[in-house]
């Protein structure tokens, strides 16, 4: 009877387990099934390095390129934000910030990382866009920059809270090395924790990119919703999600147009997922180092 039982839990278990592996597949064959039609009736050269997005044209034309570049131009301008600020957040609280200053940051970063993007995203709309309007003088503060600030800020705490996990995780045998080889507080920390913990640190910074080029709302509402190719940090544009969430509603079901945005959220999911592959890779060679997985 017990045999049964435990079998029984096992396997319970077991379907859980694999349930998360059952959605991603039903996500990539929803996907590929709503991308057919754009896949066969497309030039897939022409919809991925033509810019020109005119769904609405006669006749229409689909090419994504001015969209892929917007992702990955706010991203990077978002990671050069979020990055630095994030890691020496994680620095500080782990080497610098005293018990009191901890009991007042971390919960801070906790709270941050608990906003939803649609309240970060009314808080860039209402007040820094018209900000950056009137102090550079832009005819719109609706731009690349707002965006990527906006973002970095939000993604802060992915980076602070798995890069200060992967500092903790350092054996305290390689601070006591170091003292014992002559090192002081700070040699100790940028050329032994730092370097010891950076498989870690760059799985936090991969996730936030991750993160940020997945993000919706913020980009919609704030980024200008140019379909050009952006030319400078001030530039209105338009990623991949935010076109895909802007005309959704307004393709008709079935349409070739609907069909493209399928095809632009199959080639969204396929870079988060390389990205995801990649922070995972990291992640498990920074445990071997470490010895605290197999």
């Amino acid at each position: 009877m017990n045999s049964f039982k435990e079998k029984f839990i096992k396997a319970i278990f077991c379907v859980i387990g694999f349930s998360s592996l059952l959605f991603l597949l039903a996500i990539v064959v929803s996907l590929f099934k709503g991308s057919c039609l754009s896949l066969t009736d497309i030039n897939q050269l022409t919809f991925l390095f033509s810019s020109d997005w005119a769904p609405y044209y006669d006749p229409a034309e689909y090419g994504i390129l001015s969209l892929i570049i917007s992702s990955v131009f706010v991203s990077l301008v978002a990671g050069l934000i979020c990055v630095p600020l994030g890691l020496g957040t994680a620095l500080y609280l782990y080497e610098l910030a005293g018990s009191k200053q901890r009991k007042i940051l971390k919960p801070v970063i906790e709270i941050l990382s608990g906003i939803p993007s649609i309240v970060f995203g009314f808080f860039g709309l209402a007040v820094l866009a018209p900000f950056m309007r009137s102090a550079l003088r832009l005819p719109s503060g609706l731009c690349v920059l707002t965006a990527a600030i906006i973002l970095g800020v939000m993604t802060i705490p992915v980076i602070t809270s798995i890069a200060e996990d992967a500092l903790s995780f350092v054996p305290k045998s390689f601070r006591e090395a170091s003292y014992a080889l002559g090192g002081n507080r700070w040699q100790t920390l940028i050329k032994v924790i730092v370097p010891a913990a950076a498989s870690g640190i760059s799985t936090s910074v991969i996730l936030a990119i991750s993160r940020i080029m997945g993000e919706t709302m913020i980009v919609l509402m704030i980024a200008g919703g140019a379909t050009a190719i952006p030319t400078s940090l001030f530039s209105p544009a338009r990623p991949m999600t935010s076109t895909i969430a802007a005309e959704m509603g307004e393709a008709a079901y079935g349409s070739l147009h609907f069909s493209a945005l399928f095809e632009i959220g199959l080639i969204l999911f396929f870079i988060t997922l390389i990205l995801n592959y990649i922070a995972e890779k990291i992640s498990k060679k920074y445990r071997l180092k470490l010895g605290h997985g197999r």
